[in-house]
């Protein structure tokens, strides 16, 4: 195309409705204008990385401490954004679009982030989705005939592009790949902006994976462009931000201050921020983890991470939103679900005994139980704003403190993390990224929790509780193992079908690398098309 811009995917059918050469104009326009600082602020992401490799630890910015310390608040949200006591969350799917926003939840959050393999055909698609769903013309017709469609009342629609580290392989301008983060944004506001507003409600957006508030000063400046470039009233584009990096976690009222004009408040990401504790302390054996399932909401350095969420968040006005509930009932075992919902009610009792305005699930089958949970704290009210929580005081040291009593690693979370991350690789190259393993949502989150467990098991010569260590040795054993497992389970012609050989070989790129491989995502986007 004209001005630079190249794109490499199809623009055929429905896609022609999407990249218009208005729209690659504005995406092309936020990139040239963007992008240097974008990039800069990766750079120091590298950085930081190399002192924390280097034994520096975290703590509170010294030179934001007038922020901290100072007196304001963010601005107040539309009436759409007031009641967020349960969010879903899901891909940009057609059919899960549709039971998402059908669910019965306040806030469905349509994501082209960690639940998407972002093929291209899954990503523009996505926005023709978004455009059906708020004109509210969304239908889907399944292979066996059974029909789905939008209801009258819907959940107010909130969307993360992806993260400031992802590039859009199939969009390139001055012959270099675009921002993702801002392909996916300007295409959505550009189409949906005005669009959202004429129905009563306004372009809402959850960013992913912010590591400062640079990070996100980055952002406020693309929203506050955007407004001007589209013509929306300044402070219309409302972001929520998911603090799923360690290193967010110390800067939570300066991300707020950076958007206050634009911010809906924080999520507590709970995934990430596990996958991101072990990625930035991956070379201090004192702080390895156990196996997956017993690092806890309720272990010291998550509980103040959660606490510290709320009673931030609160002061400054802001909503908090707990974190991921990813279960998914079985249609056939009462058992495992009669025991997942109680782990459930309990988890999302004590977010909204800690004050938080409302939380997220993972599958629609979740949002009656977890509803009737906030409906019990909240009751008429519309969210706990007013739930200041000055009892808490929370150290650096504490948002640190890895230890975990009695925690252990087995064979059996050592097993889990390599077929997690095997099956839900697979799923990804195929183009599902959103994967039902062992009754839970997966998404890139766990399988990179997953991997990095072992990697960082691996370079400690960690011991399992049997006493041996975890070695390369060990894992290729296991793998040769559950790769069976899997051929067994689903049987030769199923599994020639998959792409089980390439995805064991990208899990093993990125679990038994001598470097530690930042995002999986980025290895296995060169694999997809």
């Amino acid at each position: 195309m004209s001005d630079g811009i190249e794109v490499i995917g199809s623009v055929e059918g429905g896609f022609a409705e999407i990249l218009t050469s208005e729209a690659l104009n504005f995406v092309a326009d936020l990139h040239r204008r963007f992008n240097p600082e974008r990039e800069a602020l990766l750079r120091a992401r590298a950085i930081r990385q190399e002192r924390l490799d280097h034994g520096e630890l975290p703590d509170f910015l010294p030179e934001t401490q007038n922020i901290r310390d100072g007196e304001w608040r963010v601005a107040a949200v539309p009436a759409d954004l007031q009641d967020r006591r349960v969010e879903i969350t899901g891909p940009v799917e057609r059919k899960m679009m549709i039971n998402a926003l059908n669910s019965g939840a306040k806030v469905f959050m349509a994501d082209f982030e960690d639940s998407n393999s972002p093929t291209w055909e899954n990503n523009i698609q996505g926005h023709l989705n978004l455009i059906d769903a708020i004109n509210g013309t969304m239908e889907f017709t399944s292979q066996d005939g059974k029909h789905y469609q939008l209801g009258e009342e819907t959940a107010t629609l909130m969307i993360r592009p992806r993260g400031w580290h992802l590039f859009e392989k199939h969009v390139f301008v001055a012959g270099h790949p675009i921002s993702a983060s801002l392909f996916d944004f300007g295409l959505y506001v550009f189409h949906n902006g005005k669009r959202s507003l004429e129905r009563g409600t306004g372009p809402y957006f959850y960013l992913p994976k912010l590591e400062s508030h640079l990070e996100a000063r980055l952002w406020n400046d693309v929203f506050v462009y955007t407004e001007e470039k589209l013509g929306i009233q300044a402070g219309t584009i409302k972001a929520t931000v998911l603090i799923e990096t360690i290193l967010a976690a110390f800067e939570m009222e300066e991300i707020l201050y950076e958007l206050r004009d634009h911010s809906a408040g924080l999520n507590a990401g709970r995934w990430d921020y596990i996958f991101s504790v072990i990625k930035k302390f991956r070379n201090r054996p004192e702080m390895v983890l156990p196996d997956r399932a017993q690092v806890s909401m309720t272990v010291p350095f998550m509980r103040a991470y959660s606490e510290l969420l709320v009673s931030t968040c609160h002061r400054r006005g802001a909503f908090a939103i707990g974190g991921m509930a990813a279960f998914i009932p079985s249609r056939r075992d009462l058992e495992i679900n009669e025991h997942a919902l109680r782990k459930v009610r309990e988890d999302k009792q004590r977010e909204s005994a800690d004050g938080c305005d409302g939380t997220w699930v993972a599958h629609p089958d979740l949002v009656a139980p977890v509803l009737e949970v906030f409906d019990n704290v909240l009751g008429a009210k519309p969210n706990q704003l007013d739930v200041l929580r000055g009892d808490v005081e929370i150290a650096g040291s504490d948002l640190l403190n890895t230890l975990i009593e009695a925690g252990a690693i087995t064979e059996a979370g050592l097993r889990t993390n390599i077929s997690v991350a095997i099956l839900y690789l697979e799923s990804w190259l195929r183009g599902v990224g959103a994967a039902a393993l062992f009754n839970l949502m997966e998404d890139a989150a766990t399988a990179e929790i997953s991997r990095s467990q072992i990697w960082q098991w691996i370079r400690h010569d960690a011991l399992m509780d049997d006493g041996r260590s975890v070695t390369r040795e060990l894992v290729h054993e296991l793998v040769n193992e559950e790769i069976k497992k899997m051929r067994e389970a689903y049987g030769e012609d199923l599994f020639a079908r998959g792409r089980f050989d390439e995805a064991r070989h990208l899990f093993e790129t990125v679990a038994l690398s001598d470097e530690f491989p930042e995002f999986l995502t980025l290895r296995a986007y060169e694999l997809i098309d």
